[in-house]
């Protein structure tokens, strides 16, 4: 019987579009009345959001020819607008980043201050209907910052050039430091008029809910929307304006180029396209900006492209955002399904006093074991960079699981390696950036530690050490080519070192790590050391270590099993195309950095560290974490088994006692490593 009754269900949610599509067809715009979208989504558990909310406006019937809002050919003359932003009328729902405001709702992932509660303002116009007694269910991105809106969604009236296309109007996209033609910050109009629109293509019938906006990411200018119209339609050619009472409603836009800020619609609107209509901009400045669309797909099971590209996955594991304290429970359920394999321990504190976890998982948990190598994995060094942190969770539940479950190669791996993963190295970063939420965040928000450090390139820079002393040539050598030995002005208490930073290197001493990750976001590649360039005052420049060619592989073993890294017809993050490279490069031929957790791991201790840039967006809505997974999670295991290749044994002297401290060295390799502890026979 259930499962007649699930069949039924399934059929009712399939005529339930066709019915919508072929209403649609009829009123040319009709009203429209939006099923639930949550009832399609094979990930959602549980409402993400429970605010209330009135029912989805209807259209009105078509506007006669030559009124309102056309197409994309011309329209009557209307006046300039104001260069200097105008105060517009306010929109209701229209929330701003303020991290000393407490965020409103448990369960919202998107925070900020509510200036104008949106039921007021809809109800305020008693011909749109609304009904106060549904709970409003609020739609996560369509995707435009982490791609999944191609560019061919992306139209625009006119642009200044290629670089400055709708293509760019993305949110949180980077210009990098040239801003040239192809890889800009933003879409900018090629005219400062009210003629001028960015609009997205959802490919499906979809209910919006929602719009963020940014300015132009640049070093040089300062340009971005102060205010904007939004309309709606079903066939690009005949538009519906967002009404608030009578008129149309000004949404209040951008008051600087970076923060984010959310305007809510009155009522949820049913269509395909959604278009943005700049209505006023910065003095001085141009039309450009960049967004995102908030929207609930409309389920659509005759749509086979939409039905190709639906991502699913069957691990059944805590798919969600987790605060500081939900992360530590977390870590608690896993070691307590798993009690013989896992241990739960932390390296020291953050700024703030918060601990900095981490969970071991091996066959014999706190116990180093003779030939058993050990690994770790590193996420959230910038607390804003969410998935990270979030995947290593993930990754603790999935081994867990498939260990108990019998897993051959799970099994092999916990019982042949003593893993370390360490899911978040910056909290205090994490929970300011956790106040912004997943789209009001912007691109720094969180990054740095509670004292304004950057911890990913915080650690000694031991390169300029060995490279002085490789250039004069000393003999004997004063400065070993590994083990380098940190200098004295960095330990010192004064020495602007975050606390953060010196638990992880009194860890990576304390325990022998053979390989690690850490992982970062904002990307999609896999950089491996040196980061910091060799030659003076230069920015970019290949810097190879003297192990160059496992390094190469290493980042190749992870790069090539992710779903996406190698992929030749994905677009690029921001800038860089790494596909030149199999989706890995070289961290100085990307940009240098003096004093990087990679290049102080290789040349301190004996472990080899390479960066794992996870994906083009930092914080993704909770919504693409199933999605996240299923890329990396592959890549994530076959990068762990990748420490088991090589030799390894004991150093043993005459009477079978363990030497420590034994220096061993590869015939053409300029880089030496050291036995760590004495072994007993």
């Amino acid at each position: 019987m259930a499962r007649r009754g699930a069949a039924a269900l399934a059929l009712a949610l399939a005529l339930a579009p066709l019915a919508v599509v072929l209403a649609a067809l009829r009123a040319q715009g009709a009203a429209l009345q939006a099923p639930d979208p949550h009832a399609q989504e094979t990930w959602s558990r549980e409402p993400y959001y429970a605010r209330r909310e009135p029912r989805p406006e209807p259209f009105p019937p078509p506007l006669p020819a030559g009124t309102g809002a056309g197409g994309r050919g011309p329209s009557p003359a209307e006046p300039r607008p104001p260069q200097k932003a105008t105060k517009p009328q306010k929109a209701p729902g229209t929330h701003r980043l303020a991290p000393q405001t407490p965020p409103p709702g448990k369960n919202s992932n998107r925070k900020g201050v509510r200036t104008k509660n949106s039921e007021k303002a809809a109800s305020d116009d008693h011909s749109i209907p609304v009904a106060h007694d549904d709970v409003r269910e609020g739609c996560p991105p369509l995707g435009l910052e982490t791609l999944k809106i191609t560019d061919f969604q992306l139209h625009a009236s006119t642009s200044k050039r290629y670089g400055l296309g709708a293509h760019r109007g993305r949110l949180n996209i980077q210009a990098g430091i040239n801003e040239n033609d192809f890889y800009d910050g933003a879409w900018c109009a090629g005219r400062n008029d009210l003629h001028q629109w960015i609009e997205v293509d959802a490919r499906r019938l979809t209910k919006f809910t929602g719009v963020i906006t940014q300015g132009r990411n640049s070093l040089w200018l300062s340009d971005w929307v102060t205010s904007y119209k939004v309309m709606v339609s079903n066939d690009s050619h005949t538009w519906v304006t967002v009404k608030n009472g009578s008129g149309d409603m000004i949404f209040e836009g951008n008051s600087e180029k970076e923060i984010p800020v959310l305007n809510e619609l009155p009522v949820p609107m049913v269509a395909r396209y959604i278009r943005i209509n700049p209505q006023s901009w910065f003095d001085n400045g141009s039309i450009c900006m960049r967004m995102e669309i908030l929207g609930c797909p409309l389920p659509d099971p005759n749509n086979y492209y939409h039905r190709r590209n639906e991502m699913t996955t069957t691990d059944d594991l805590d798919f969600k955002h987790h605060n500081y304290k939900e992360m530590r429970q977390l870590m608690k359920v896993v070691n307590e399904m798993c009690p013989n394999i896992t241990r739960i321990y932390n390296i020291g504190k953050s700024h703030q006093g918060l601990k900095l976890y981490a969970v071991e998982i091996s066959d014999h948990p706190g116990e180093h074991e003779v030939g058993e190598p050990e690994f770790h994995y590193i996420a959230g060094a910038h607390g804003n960079e969410v998935l990270g942190r979030e995947l290593m969770l993930l990754l603790m539940q999935f081994l867990c699981q498939e260990y108990l479950a019998g897993n051959a190669r799970i099994v092999r791996l916990v019982e042949e390696t003593r893993i370390h993963i360490l899911p978040s190295l910056n909290p205090d970063g994490y929970e300011k950036a956790y106040e912004g939420g997943s789209e009001l965040g912007g691109w720094s928000l969180g990054r740095w530690t509670h004292d304004g450090i950057d911890i990913n390139n915080n650690f000694p820079d031991l390169n300029t050490l060995l490279w002085e002393a490789e250039d004069r040539q000393n003999i004997p050598r004063k400065v070993p080519n590994h083990y380098i030995a940190i200098p004295e002005w960095f330990l010192s208490e004064n020495a602007t070192v975050a606390v953060e930073t010196r638990a992880v290197i009194a860890w990576m001493e304390k325990i022998p790590f053979v390989l690690g990750g850490n992982l970062q976001g904002g990307e999609l590649v896999v950089a491996y050391p040196y980061d910091m360039v060799r030659s003076m005052w230069k920015t970019q420049e290949h810097s190879p270590t003297p192990d160059d060619h496992v390094f190469r592989w290493l980042a190749y073993s992870y790069a090539s099993t992710h779903r996406l890294m190698t992929d030749a017809r994905r677009r690029v993050c921001h800038t860089e195309d790494f596909q030149k490279e199999d989706g890995t490069v070289n961290g100085a031929s990307w940009h240098t950095v003096a004093g990087s957790l990679n290049d102080f791991s290789y040349l301190h201790t004996n472990c080899f560290e390479l960066s794992i840039y996870v994906g083009c967006d930092k914080y993704p809505h909770e919504s693409e974490l199933p999605e996240e997974w299923e890329n990396n999670r592959e890549s994530l295991i076959v990068f762990m088994e990748q420490v088991h290749r090589g030799i390894k044994g004991v150093v043993r002297d005459f009477h079978g006692k363990g030497i420590p401290n034994a220096v061993i060295s590869v015939e053409g390799v300029n880089h030496d490593i050291r036995t760590e502890i004495i072994f007993q026979s």
